[in-house]
């Protein structure tokens, strides 16, 4: 009949686009799903290269870590990543440290709350004894302070690193440097993870308070 409604062609293959009520806009629907199946792959790739930074789901909050002074034995740094419980992925840059010391040590994290507002959670120790630490992980997005290094390797392939702890190694091709022992005052850095073999904080104190309260 001519006023009749037009119909799709009914023989036209499934999944084109098309004018027809209930088809699935197949274009479409794959340009949306593109990026979480990049993000499941990259993370799939991380795990079998075993590149992942911390072994542990990190949390949504970034800490902060000051220190009059670090002395360590056994440096390495190199580009990771961590993963959140959602599994994105965090680029972070590892340093790992086989043997260090660190003189006044700040720990800080900001939590913001409803009503409440913000809490702050301090942690110091090492004031008149250093804190000792055995093959520490630092996963940080920012470090400053005044570093002196001894027989320092700039540029070495991450997967060949060999001065820092056995674990202490990254993706092959990817930038790295590494040296014998490492030095540095006035360390601030800002960090998603901290792993250690042995954590040892003498002096420890922690306090929580309301207000933002931060290391710097």
């Amino acid at each position: 009949m001519a006023d009749s409604p037009n119909l799709s062609d009914s023989s036209a293959p499934p999944g084109r686009d098309g004018e027809g009520g209930g088809r699935v806009r197949w274009r479409r629907f794959a340009v949306l799903t593109v990026p979480a199946v990049a993000v499941t792959a990259g993370l799939g790739i991380a795990l079998a290269q075993g590149v992942l930074a911390a072994s542990f789901a990190v949390s949504g909050q970034q800490f902060k870590v000051s220190a009059t002074s670090l002395e360590g034995e056994g440096f390495a740094q190199y580009g990771s990543v961590d993963v959140n419980a959602r599994e994105e992925l965090i680029p972070v840059a590892v340093t790992a440290i086989k043997e260090a010391k660190l003189h006044s040590l700040c720990q800080s994290v900001v939590t913001t709350l409803p009503i409440v507002g913000d809490i702050s959670l301090n942690l110091t120790a090492g004031d008149k004894s250093p804190v000792e630490a055995s093959n520490l992980f630092v996963d940080a997005t920012q470090l400053s302070g005044n570093a002196v290094f001894t027989n320092i390797e700039i540029g070495r392939d991450a997967s060949t690193l060999d001065k820092g702890p056995a674990e202490a190694v990254g993706m092959q091709d990817l930038f790295a440097q590494q040296a014998d022992t490492v030095s540095i005052t006035d360390l601030h850095q800002t960090a998603w993870a901290t792993n250690a073999g042995t954590f040892k904080l003498s002096g420890l104190n922690m306090n929580i308070s309301k207000g933002k309260k931060e290391c710097f």
